[in-house]
């Protein structure tokens, strides 16, 4: 089995020996770059299964990067943020970022999430090979393509994934942790803020159709509400 390849952005020389240290140590292969210019050339040349991404960068700083990412590829984006910043963490979430980690962080914590990402992206087709269909709208996880009117929709790869898991389940209830244990693939280390902003950039763009909308359940989570729901596999 090939080695998982990270691309690990940071210009943090020390901060890079360490999480290179450790993600050599559980078997995987890491390139380093410390700024985003050079980064995005490793990107393109050497193809990762993930990417960790530190926000604040000289020159072209991690919101550039993960602009310039999304442009054409899906691959897995975890961001690296300094305490505290809020409105970092929700720009990268919208923008199509898969997670982030506030530093200081404890190494089991990064491996855990790095882990459940890369799992999570390589189990996607095999445990989700269908195409769900909803009046004027039709989710496809393998081909992570969704329309809606007849039209593609743009979504970063975490909206769909949430929004195919939801449709997948209609009217049934999930519990914003149970939402990051079921499509994150992680509980304990989650902050339920995460499930907040993809629920509402998903609103934004496809706003309540009269046979089907998310819906918020005060008190306890989120759901997919239907009148009906037809699914191809």
């Amino acid at each position: 089995m090939a080695k998982n390849r990270i691309l690990l952005m940071d210009d943090d020389e020390n901060i890079c020996k360490v999480i290179r240290l450790y993600l050599e140590k559980e078997g995987m292969e890491v390139d380093v770059a410390h700024d985003g210019a050079s980064g995005l050339a490793l990107f393109k040349k050497d193809a990762p299964n993930l990417v960790l991404l530190d926000i604040m960068m000289p020159g072209m700083d991690g919101i550039e990067v993960i602009k310039q990412i999304r442009k054409d590829s899906t691959v897995p984006v975890i961001m690296l943020t300094a305490k505290g910043d809020t409105i970092d963490k929700v720009l990268a979430l919208e923008l199509g970022a898969d997670d982030y980690i506030v530093k200081p962080f404890e190494p089991k914590e990064m491996i855990a999430r790095i882990k459940a990402v890369i799992r999570r992206t390589e189990n996607v087709v095999e445990e989700n090979n269908s195409t769900i269909k909803y009046p004027d709208l039709e989710i496809s996880i393998t081909e992570y393509t969704v329309e809606y009117f007849g039209k593609k929709l743009e979504l970063p790869p975490k909206e769909l994934e949430l929004l195919y898991f939801l449709a997948s389940h209609p009217n049934v209830v999930y519990t914003r942790e149970q939402l990051l244990q079921k499509v994150w693939e992680f509980d304990f280390y989650g902050d339920s803020r995460t499930i907040d902003v993809h629920i509402k950039r998903l609103r934004e763009k496809l706003g309540d159709h009269k046979e089907w909308r998310i819906k918020t359940v005060w008190g306890v989570g989120y759901k997919f509400e239907v009148g009906r729901v037809d699914e191809v596999k």
